[in-house]
């Protein structure tokens, strides 16, 4: 999970943004912005939050420091495995608007900060190096010799980013990042204690569905632009199936691998039955949603199971 994720996070259209009434300063300083093409420095870091697709960023970040909470890890652990895990999801997601600036322009995709907003690239780039560059450190003093652990999902994400999206395999490096990433924070603990055999599967499984709900909304510009990844081959019908069983399957593992099992978490699997059976069918953003929502419930599952990671 530490390095994927989403392709395309739902967010503004930054360059078609509502006028609103302005002071004469403020009008003289956007005309030139206009003229110019470039945003202020607001509309810059705005731009540049939307650009490293805060979503799944956010999600990932928090699904981590939970999952460190859940270990029993103390509050600095916590803070650094957020930092780690942060940093990673940060350099992901501005290298994937980096490196599709191009085909993002052939699409006209002007929701993407890179292309509708002005974003120049070079700041993206030093964005993106700040964070990979921190992203090192942080990990080996959240993990410890875990610390490679996160590296390697990260890595796993930029290999993405770099070309496995348009292959057949797209779905590896999502599976492959979000598996890891249990692992490094379990076993980043001092103890270093083993990390349970369903976490890692339970997350992959996880992963994977994200990755076919992920890339619904663009399927078809995808394809004029070159991207023949998993999904793009099966299509939309194909790709909310697979997301399907794959959330589905997912879930199951969170609820029912830990030894310990209790009603409430066999009950827990209605509302994934739910939201994998009809939330998966709405609109394509809905469908990212419902994703976001199951993986919400399992993290809850994983939690709740804590008491069995240490």
């Amino acid at each position: 999970m530490a390095g994927v994720i989403s392709e395309k996070p739902p967010g503004p259209d930054i360059g078609t943004r509502p006028r609103v009434k302005i002071s004469e300063a403020e009008a003289e300083a956007e005309a030139e912005a206009d003229a110019t093409g470039w945003p202020g420095l607001h509309g810059q870091l705005t731009a540049l939050v939307w650009a490293c697709h805060p979503e799944p960023t956010v999600a990932v970040t928090v699904f981590a420091s939970a999952l460190a909470v859940a270990s029993g890890r103390r509050a600095g652990g916590v803070a650094a495995v957020a930092s780690a895990v942060l940093a990673g999801q940060l350099s992901v997601g501005w290298s994937n608007d980096l490196l599709d600036r191009h085909r993002d322009a052939a699409g006209e995709r002007t929701g993407k900060p890179l292309v509708g907003a002005g974003l120049a690239p070079k700041t993206v780039a030093v964005a993106t190096g700040t964070a990979l560059a921190a992203c090192v450190p942080l990990s080996v003093v959240a993990g410890g010799p875990a610390g490679p652990v996160h590296l390697v999902a990260v890595a796993s994400a930029w290999g993405y980013n770099l070309g496995l999206k348009a292959t057949p395999l797209s779905a590896g490096p999502y599976a492959l990042s979000f598996a890891l990433l249990p692992v490094f924070v379990v076993r980043g603990r001092p103890d270093r204690p083993a990390t349970p055999w369903w976490l890692p599967l339970a997350a992959g499984l996880l992963g994977a569905g994200a990755h076919f709900t992920n890339v619904l909304p663009d399927l078809e510009v995808d394809v004029r632009t070159g991207v023949r990844g998993l999904p793009q081959r099966l299509g939309a019908t194909g790709s909310r199936r697979s997301a399907a069983v794959l959330l589905a399957a997912g879930s199951v593992v969170a609820a029912l691998g830990p030894p310990r099992r209790c009603a409430w978490r066999l009950a827990a699997l209605a509302p994934v039955a739910v939201l994998t059976g009809f939330g998966l069918r709405r609109d394509d953003r809905s469908a990212f949603r419902a994703a976001m929502a199951v993986a919400a419930i399992d993290v809850a599952l994983v939690v709740t199971a804590g008491v069995q990671l240490h």
